[in-house]
């Protein structure tokens, strides 16, 4: 029989709202409400974000659908309300697009409190902006997030080296 495993986040810990990263961009988490910025920044990015996700997540699939993309999008802000994990957007100042997207989730893999991994839209790829979001979210998780071990999955270890890993094991009774 499989226990409850223990709280992943403090029961009295708020996750951030809104953050900004530049004067004219920010993150915020994300749901259903966001699937007609969401989806053409996911299909205008599908490769490379195969290239990065596809073999850890199967995502994103080839032919998304603005349904299956709600679906998603539902289910991670189910996740949000539930601080099981967290995907936030990144955005222009008037949310007219959707420029990139963070997740911060519980370990799947031994050695760490939580996986980080983020992403933006192709045309943004070696931007300014990419690299300010590169070095921000190391900084704003260690200041905002109660963890001790996050790892940036992507960046201090390959998607490969990742998945070689050991899984964490769930208690049983």
């Amino acid at each position: 029989m499989t226990t409850e495993p223990a709280a992943w986040l403090p029961d009295d810990w708020a996750h951030p709202t809104r953050v900004a990263l530049t004067d004219r961009h920010h993150l915020r988490p994300m749901g259903p409400a966001d699937v007609d910025l969401d989806l053409p920044a996911v299909r205008g990015s599908r490769d490379r974000l195969w290239s990065i996700y596809g073999q850890a997540w199967g995502w994103p699939p080839v032919h998304l659908s603005r349904e299956a993309d709600i679906d998603d999008l539902a289910h991670h802000a189910a996740e949000i309300e539930a601080h099981e994990s967290f995907l936030y957007g990144l955005f222009d100042a008037d949310e007219t697009a959707l420029l990139g997207c963070l997740y911060v989730d519980p370990p799947a893999k031994v050695g760490a409190d939580a996986d980080i991994s983020w992403w933006v839209v192709d045309p943004l790829v070696g931007s300014d902006l990419e690299a300010a979001l590169d070095a921000f979210v190391p900084r704003w998780i260690a200041a905002e997030w109660p963890l001790a071990r996050p790892r940036y999955v992507g960046r201090d270890l390959s998607w490969a080296e990742w998945l070689a890993l050991p899984d964490l094991v769930q208690e049983t009774a």
